[in-house]
């Protein structure tokens, strides 16, 4: 039952860790929520804003001007908070990979690796809430920005929902969260 178990944990780690590295290095966040009708495709991420036309599929991207410019709050805390989580993830990935009981690395010692396991979860854990929280934040402030837009009838020619990289970070985030379960109360 415990191999089982950590083998589910590791293989659900293990895509929760590259969901949340693929959404913080994506750049599709935002993306715009127009008619049908429009030409190009926009996103928007937390590194570059790309633009791809529809009828030839060529898509450019503009970088932001520097990590250190003045960036909205949302990007930044976003960055922050995403950075953060994938490196607890990364972490706690390799700790659980060394405690599990299939690998030979301090096989003499299973309560050590039980232990691993147990460090890896509350790591994954909290990684996972600073993931969700960012993850979020981003997700929220993008509607409270509509929200507001619209309220005030202001219409700018374009409006943005989430994009998949906002749905890409939630769901790892939320990956490393089960993870977190299984390993801190189901392993015992």
């Amino acid at each position: 039952m415990s191999t089982a178990l950590q083998m589910t944990a590791f293989g659900l780690a293990l895509l929760s860790t590259l969901f949340l590295l693929l959404a913080t290095c994506t750049d599709c966040w935002m993306v715009n929520a127009d008619d049908s009708l429009e030409v190009s495709h926009k996103c928007r991420g937390l590194w570059r804003e790309c633009v791809t036309n529809m009828q030839d599929g060529v898509r450019t991207c503009d970088q932001y001007d520097s990590i250190l410019a003045d960036h909205p709050v949302k990007i930044v805390v976003t960055r922050t908070l995403l950075i953060t989580a994938d490196l607890l993830a990364g972490l706690a990935w390799a700790m659980l990979m060394l405690g599990l009981d299939c690998i030979k690395f301090l096989k003499e010692e299973p309560r050590v690796k039980l232990k691993m396991c147990y460090g890896a979860g509350v790591i994954f854990g909290i990684g996972s809430i600073l993931g969700l929280v960012g993850s979020v934040w981003y997700a929220v402030d993008v509607y409270v920005e509509r929200a507001t837009l619209v309220s005030h009838n202001i219409f700018l020619g374009v409006h943005y929902d989430f994009g998949w990289s906002c749905w890409l970070g939630m769901a790892g985030s939320t990956g490393c969260f089960v993870v977190s379960i299984l390993l801190t109360c189901c392993l015992y």
